[in-house]
């Protein structure tokens, strides 16, 4: 009778499984381009992909790398970008004063046809910590907020404290979740640098230095994310993009700082 009880719960876990969500997900590098500017990030659109750094932001041909365009904002004040991504013909950065204390974060606009600043959206003091990425997802904007460790802690926060937060597109606030302590000890003495949401559900995070992507999703219940892979990748933490004008595969724009290059790779 134990016997066939034990056999009746291993193949009604066996037709479980199988109806379960594969994450079974590899990244694989397809291209790359040396650009002497890839320090902090990369946006991308249908035509060019924009590599970000601190003031300055270049634009350049996806066929060849090939600079076609720049913004420097070192005039403007602007002494930490960490992010970008294209929205409607409009390249959204994630602003920040890094590594000043207390934290300051604003959103800054441009017009991906001309490179021109277009707009701005300041958080001032923003009270859930350093702005590093942003990215929509169902008209919503989803928001990384990050937090560090040792001398660069704020107010006695440390990098457990670094969460996504979620907009309406009137930058109200909706929801907000932590990231899991496992993740936490990875990002740590630094942060959660870079997200985008792929065409998947699910939410693709780095952090700062290391050769990986987080592959997440919203938790059922709760307030911490849950992390479901992590996947070795062509990068060194920072920012991220995923090229939404392709259709039929996700494609990962990453940079690698300590190669000057910016690295595209394919999630499978």
């Amino acid at each position: 009778m134990l016997l066939s009880r034990s056999l009746t719960f291993y193949v009604l876990s066996i037709i479980l499984a199988a109806f379960q969500p594969s994450f079974a997900q590899t990244l694989t590098l397809t291209q790359a381009f040396d650009v002497k500017e890839a320090k902090q990030a990369v946006a991308v659109d249908a035509q060019h992909f924009y590599v970000i750094n601190n003031s300055t932001i270049t634009k350049h041909t996806k066929t060849d790398g090939k600079l076609v365009a720049m913004w420097d904002g070192t005039k403007e004040g602007i002494v930490h970008l960490n992010s970008g991504v294209v929205i409607l013909g409009k390249l959204y950065c994630a602003n920040s004063n890094y590594p000043e204390i207390p934290m300051t974060s604003s959103v800054e606009i441009f017009d991906v046809r001309t490179l021109t600043h277009v707009d701005t959206h300041s958080f001032g003091i923003a009270q859930h910590g350093s702005l590093t990425w942003l990215d929509q997802k169902d008209g919503y904007w989803y928001i990384g907020f990050a937090h560090y460790a040792g001398k660069e802690a704020s107010e006695g926060r440390d990098v457990r404290w670094t969460s996504l937060v979620k907009y309406d597109p009137e930058w109200r606030q909706v929801e907000a979740w932590v990231f899991p302590k496992n993740l936490i000890d990875l990002f740590t003495p630094k942060s959660n640098s870079g997200g985008a949401w792929g065409a998947d559900g699910l939410l693709y995070c780095t952090g700062h230095d290391r050769a990986e992507v987080y592959v997440l999703k919203l938790p059922k219940s709760g307030y911490t994310l849950q992390h479901v892979s992590t996947l070795p990748a062509p990068v060194e933490g920072q920012g991220i993009a995923i090229d939404r004008s392709v259709t039929g595969k996700t494609a990962l724009y990453g940079i690698q700082r300590s190669k000057h290059t910016v690295t595209v790779s394919e999630i499978r």
